[in-house]
């Protein structure tokens, strides 16, 4: 017996208030730029500048224990990452500490490092601190320069991907979508407050690659059945291709966040921003396939007298029985 969270069959009407989404959607992402305008990100030390200082023990690094000698620092966001490699040593632990720039400084002080390091020796009086390494606003600055331009370059090779492989309306519903779901990601963060670092840019591009699989799934079984059932309405058509392919969306959608839930629960402070950015990538990004994307392309419309029947349109994902 195979497991189904979604009926073989379905009927659902996704556009009976297909304009009513869209603006619900559009409603979102004005709050969330909104929010970004007037409170910004919370940057970590990667886009806000401050020091790395690399620690090297033979006791087991604990995390919790480096965090409490020095929170009576006062030294605002702090980062500490056990460094994992198979070429070390059994007494040989690593671990690199983050350090944010205090307000009003340009960079860590040199008296901030020399107290963090007493801290710590007084937690371990044999730890050693290989190398101390400091990023400065100017390269925070390139740094977020460079995120936005990877992102920006990700949704425009999208937009010339689907317009090659389908029409330039899909190219446009399929953009829309992406910069629906990474405007509201942003906007959570924003709202939050939520620490905003490289690996959420990461998380970012990650999202873009689900939210744009889950759409070509749907635009593919839509360009076949275009061609399948040439006298229904492009509204019908579009119903019939979610239906079809909505049971191997919601098992991939809720195989993926189990995944994700287990680790945000789980695996630390270390990781946890980057699980909910994908967490929320993977909702929103489930939902604009639908509501977004497909919605956009029926209110483009599209073409109907492709007179070449496909063979291979909508068989490589959507047949996919979940």
């Amino acid at each position: 017996m195979r497991l189904k969270l979604v009926p073989q069959s379905t009927s659902f009407d996704f556009f009976s208030r297909w304009k009513l989404w869209l603006g619900i959607s559009a409603l979102m992402m004005v709050v969330g730029m909104a929010s970004f305008a007037y409170q910004g990100l919370n940057f970590g030390i990667d886009f806000r500048g401050g020091t790395t200082v690399r620690t090297e023990s033979a006791q087991p690094v604990d995390v919790a224990a480096y965090r409490a000698a020095m929170a009576p620092l006062g030294l605002g966001d702090i980062s500490i990452t056990e460094v994992f490699d198979p070429t070390f040593e059994d007494d040989e632990n690593v671990a690199m500490i983050r350090i944010q720039a205090q307000e009003g400084a340009e960079s860590v002080t040199a008296q901030v490092v020399n107290d963090v390091q007493t801290a710590l020796q007084a937690l371990d009086p044999e730890i050693k601190f290989p190398s101390v390494e400091s990023v400065g606003p100017k390269v925070s600055g390139e740094l977020v320069q460079t995120a936005v331009l990877a992102v920006a370059l990700a949704i425009g090779a999208v937009l010339v991907y689907i317009w090659l492989r389908f029409e330039w309306q899909f190219a446009l519903g399929a953009v829309a979508a992406l910069v629906h779901d990474v405007v509201l990601t942003i906007g959570i963060f924003s709202e939050l407050q939520i620490k905003f670092d490289l690996a959420i840019i990461a998380a970012l591009l990650t999202i873009v690659g689900y939210s744009l699989n889950d759409t070509v799934v749907v635009f593919d079984r839509v360009r076949e059945n275009l061609r399948k059932y040439k006298k229904k309405d492009l509204k019908e058509v579009l119903n019939v291709s979610i239906n079809e392919t909505l049971s191997r969306t919601v098992m991939t959608s809720v195989t993926t966040l189990l995944a994700l839930i287990s680790l945000y629960v789980l695996g630390g402070d270390v990781i946890r921003g980057f699980v909910f950015a994908m967490i929320w990538g993977v909702i929103v990004g489930t939902y604009s396939s639908v509501f977004v994307a497909s919605a956009i392309l029926l209110y483009l419309g599209v073409k109907r007298d492709w007179s070449k029947p496909s063979n291979t349109a909508g068989s490589q994902y959507a047949d996919i029985d979940a």
